[in-house]
């Protein structure tokens, strides 16, 4: 059974959630405010995060922000009021897997819930794939490949072996140290620099699809992320 800790100031809102979500197979603890939801956090061991963002004593920005420095993995949902891109890019700077804009059906909110889930299971191994879909792209990491828009980008095996790192963290934080020891075989300040310029050029592949960014997820690495 899947643990979640669901942070929600709204008791209303709070209880029908957690009712639904225990219904459906989830074991659910519920805290009112993201000072309560941190102290329980690190009491307890949980497989998801469901999140406000308008929160009293600390919001759903810092809540999250403090999740991540203990536990850079744990999927993290906000739900929120909060509509404006600015508002979603900012949440997944922070580290968030998903965004649900309120008001939500708890029918959405079970296959978000299920997505996270299966994706993060999915990226948590290699599991060999070299070939992707990136919004209107498709990506062979084997033959180095990028398609899209009717042309095609002939990728050098660092560009490659980069993005296709991204791809199978889709939605999740790439960890700089991982894809440094991966790729480049050290941590080096030169190594950083030159993976700083690599992720600079995927982004100019990548930039005809608005749905498609990669982001810079603060004091962690980076994230690919592909929008609906």
């Amino acid at each position: 059974m899947y643990k979640i800790l669901l942070v929600e100031d709204d008791p209303n809102l709070g209880f029908i959630v957690q009712e639904h979500l225990q219904l459906n197979g989830y074991e659910v603890t519920l805290c009112v405010n993201g000072k309560e939801g941190l102290a329980v956090f690190k009491k307890g061991s949980f497989d998801l995060c469901l999140a406000d963002i308008m929160m009293p004593q600390i919001d759903g920005f810092t809540f999250a922000g403090e999740l991540r420095r203990k536990d850079s993995d744990i999927p993290l949902i906000f739900l929120t009021a909060k509509s404006l891109k600015e508002d979603k890019i900012e949440g997944f700077k922070i580290g968030c897997d998903d965004y649900i804009t309120k008001p939500f059906s708890v029918e959405e909110l079970l296959l978000r819930i299920q997505a996270v889930l299966r994706r993060v299971q999915g990226t948590n191994r290699d599991d060999g794939r070299s070939e992707f879909e990136i919004g209107r792209f498709t990506f062979d990491s084997s033959k180095q490949v990028l398609v899209g828009k009717g042309k095609t980008v002939k990728l050098t095996s660092r560009e490659s072996e980069l993005l296709r790192l991204l791809c199978l963290h889709q939605n999740r934080t790439l960890e700089r140290n991982i894809a440094l020891r991966q790729i480049w075989g050290d941590e080096g300040y030169f190594s950083g620099r030159s993976m700083d310029v690599f992720v600079s050029k995927l982004r100019k592949y990548l930039k005809d699809d608005p749905r498609v960014e990669i982001i810079n997820v603060h004091g962690k690495g980076y994230k690919l992320i592909i929008g609906s």
